[in-house]
């Protein structure tokens, strides 16, 4: 048992890890560029922003920002990724980047450039937070409730706010995470030896 879970554990870990590179590397080039990678932030109701809506989950506006995310994104993604599997994770980041981002689009201030990962923060805290009941799973249940008591306070985040903070993204995020849960649940029992399969209501 204890094998197995090192197993899972470790793409996890690394998968994680290297995002979280990649995001510092970005930032990087951002700096030295004179924050030119800062253009990839979604601008909303501007069709031509369509297209930066997944990149801006990758972009941050500074160090400071890209460190606040930095924590909870390695921390919840490596959960997620750890309970759910590699391939059904990438769906889920995936679906959480896109509706925050649509929603950023949709309903962001005129004039306002939006980018980051507390989006995806967010959408991985909502993900995690209900999986438990749609798969019936209790080892999922209790760590959902666990992240709730760790992080339960970021959902003022989420709120309607004039304090420069996007909370359109966060609350965006939190509903595709909350829809990943559903679209990416796990439909069937695995059968044990010999048995069966019953599927998951």
């Amino acid at each position: 048992m204890m094998t197995r879970a090192l197993e899972r554990a470790k793409p996890a870990a690394a998968l994680m890890l290297g995002w979280v590179a990649l995001l510092w590397v970005l930032e990087m080039a951002d700096a030295a560029s004179g924050n030119a990678l800062d253009t990839f932030g979604v601008r909303p109701r501007e069709m031509s922003e369509l297209a930066d809506v997944l990149p801006a989950a990758f972009i941050h506006f500074g160090f400071d920002h890209l460190a606040a995310n930095t924590l909870p994104l390695l921390l919840l993604g490596f959960l997620a990724a750890l309970r759910s599997g590699l391939a059904r994770f990438v769906g889920v980041a995936l679906l959480i980047a896109l509706t925050s981002g649509l929603g950023v689009w949709l309903t962001a201030p005129a004039g306002s450039n939006t980018a980051g990962a507390s989006g995806v923060v967010f959408g991985l805290f909502g993900y995690l937070l209900i999986r438990g009941f749609i798969d019936h799973k209790p080892l999922d249940i209790a760590l959902g409730a666990l992240v709730a008591v760790v992080y339960g306070s970021i959902l003022w985040g989420a709120l309607p706010s004039d304090n420069g903070v996007s909370w359109q993204g966060h609350l965006f995020g939190l509903v595709g995470g909350v829809l990943a849960a559903f679209v990416f649940r796990q439909r069937a029992a695995e059968a044990p030896p010999g048995g069966t399969a019953r599927p998951i209501p």
